[in-house]
């Protein structure tokens, strides 16, 4: 196996990249567009083709090899350069903290959701129904 020099796979980049986008919108933004990073990334000194950017998100190219244009891109997410640098960084706190707010937004969601489809249900029967959702994603939380 060639020396990558602990650089991500392609598939793990994809990974780490797709969840740095779903963060920004989790944030309250609207996603980012290739042309935004493209853009950010030619100020940076990094440029980058849409064809190479399509190729690291799909996790479908060539390992990914420039380290100058993930350190940028990194920059650009606010996030350490080792998370996008290195294969087995952990997740910032940052993107966990984003990821177990959006899980609590979905379990709040599929609640809300129940108790309108379910409100003419007895109140024992939404009790158990209520106990069965709390088992499967935890208590919900104020």
């Amino acid at each position: 196996m060639p020396d990558t020099g602990g650089l991500p796979s392609s598939q793990t980049l994809a990974r780490k990249l797709d969840l740095l986008m779903d963060t920004m919108v989790a944030e309250g933004g609207e996603p980012y567009s290739y042309l935004d990073i493209a853009e950010a990334m030619d100020r940076a000194g990094t440029p980058l083709s849409r064809a190479r950017w399509q190729y690291m998100r799909a996790g479908t190219g060539p390992q990914p090899r420039d380290r100058g244009l993930l350190a940028n891109l990194a920059r650009f997410f606010q996030v350490d350069g080792s998370y996008l640098l290195e294969e087995n960084c952990e997740l910032p706190d940052r993107i966990t903290s984003q990821l177990e707010l959006l899980r609590t937004m979905r379990a709040a969601k599929v609640r809300s959701f129940a108790s309108r489809q379910l409100a003419d249900l007895s109140p024992d029967t939404l009790r158990r129904i209520s106990e069965m959702i709390e088992a499967e994603t935890g208590p919900s939380r104020p």
